[in-house]
């Protein structure tokens, strides 16, 4: 059923609603005039003091600059959808009405969500059942799919300028569902996990330089990501690892390289994560021979015990949740 066909419905049942009023009104004057007044007392003594407020409250709007403009929102939304946003959510305590899905590539499976997944490939009808009161959305989205999100519900697109660091994502959600100071208690919590993280792995690393790659297990290629990278520039920028140097020159998220050149990477410790499946996945067995080639054998990093075989799931994500996830398997894995 299609938008239009749901609001007929709903103007339907608003007006069958408003004639039962009126009936009841009706009723209650042909009543007698000392009952009605009793009727009247009775109810305004039994009445909470807060309802009037609390409805008034409950439909409430605010304006909030997003991307492609201002939008108009709820002041404490109560059905979220945050597509590909939902790690923030719960690290705020929020479940959202669904999870972001892709029949190409998963979902963020390491949120354990257990709410309804939206294939974002497929269509909006099934966003539109869950009935979000807002939804909020990251760079994924355009202009034309967040007017096409907006049909469903108020859309906040997230502005560009805070898409680079998660710590302002989460200020910038945190905000959106009208939970700031929530949002500024976990950013305390985490910045503290960071900064003793970041001493742990400086004292035993020092300035032995890190290289963070994915295996494209598809077509068998190696992807080296840059410090400027959403999911793991994380590493550099606030957990005081020190890149590779091709990794420090890039400029781009991460550029495919040959075999032949991950010597050249100079790297003393090297993570690796598959892009799509784990590593027993039966199909991503063929790719992964890749690291047990000559050439990988040969490197300082492997030969020392320094190379991290990581999941894929938290690793290819740039959320709050996934970074703190990401600190732990660093600590578990590079401090002795």
């Amino acid at each position: 059923m299609n938008n239009w066909g749901r609001k007929i419905i709903w103007t339907a049942v608003l007006i069958l609603a408003i004639s039962a009023i009126a009936a009841c009104g009706n009723n209650n004057k042909a009543a007698d005039s000392k009952d009605v007044q009793t009727g009247n007392a009775v109810a305004a003594s039994a009445a909470p003091a807060e309802t009037g407020g609390a409805a008034a409250s409950e439909g409430a709007t605010r304006t909030i600059a997003g991307e492609f403009g201002e939008v108009e929102i709820p002041v404490n939304p109560q059905r979220v959808a945050a597509i590909y946003l939902e790690d923030y959510l719960k690290a705020l305590g929020v479940t959202p009405v669904v999870q972001w899905y892709h029949p190409s590539w998963g979902k963020q499976d390491y949120l354990n969500l257990d709410v309804p997944e939206f294939d974002i490939s497929g269509s909006i009808e099934a966003l539109l059942d869950k009935n979000p009161d807002l939804i909020i959305t990251d760079g994924g989205a355009d202009a034309a799919k967040v007017e096409q999100y907006s049909l469903v519900a108020p859309t906040y697109r997230l502005p560009e300028s805070v898409l680079q660091d998660s710590r302002l994502i989460l200020t910038a959600v945190a905000d959106a569902l009208g939970i700031p100071e929530k949002g500024k208690a976990v950013l305390a919590e985490y910045d503290q996990k960071v900064a003793d993280g970041k001493a742990a792995l400086q004292q035993a690393l020092g300035q032995e330089k890190v290289a963070v790659i994915r295996l494209n297990v598809a077509d068998k290629t190696v992807a080296l990501f840059g410090v400027k990278n959403r999911f793991t520039g994380v590493l550099y920028n606030q957990f005081g690892l020190t890149p590779v140097p091709m990794a420090a020159e890039m400029t781009e998220f991460q550029s495919i390289i040959s075999e032949e050149v991950i010597p050249e990477l100079e790297a003393d410790h090297i993570i690796v994560f598959p892009d799509n499946g784990n590593w027993d996945t039966a199909a991503n067995q063929e790719a992964i021979q890749i690291l047990d080639g000559p050439l990988w054998k040969n490197l300082p990093a492997v030969k020392n015990g320094n190379i991290y075989r990581m999941e894929r799931s938290h690793w290819q994500s740039g959320g709050i949740t996934a970074n703190q996830m990401k600190l732990d398997d660093l600590l578990k894995t590079m401090v002795k």
